[in-house]
């Protein structure tokens, strides 16, 4: 889980490796092989964003908006 903004910034940078890492696996590998499949990387992407809607929620939770 995403505790800290620093950790929070890491999740972020290890996310958009993952979203270029995913991307090249489709265009040099368009059929599945085996070993680390494409649908193994969009599982650690769907949990990044996960952690990071937690994390994000939390923050609003801590800091409410102002009042207008």
């Amino acid at each position: 889980m995403i505790h800290t903004r620093e950790e929070y910034e890491k999740a972020q940078d290890e996310l958009k490796q993952l979203e270029r890492w995913l991307l090249r696996l489709q265009q040099d590998h368009p059929l599945p092989e085996k070993g680390l499949t494409r649908a193994g990387v969009r599982k650690m992407i769907a949990r990044l964003h996960q952690e990071l809607g937690v994390f994000e929620g939390s923050q609003e939770v801590r800091q409410p908006e102002p009042a207008n």
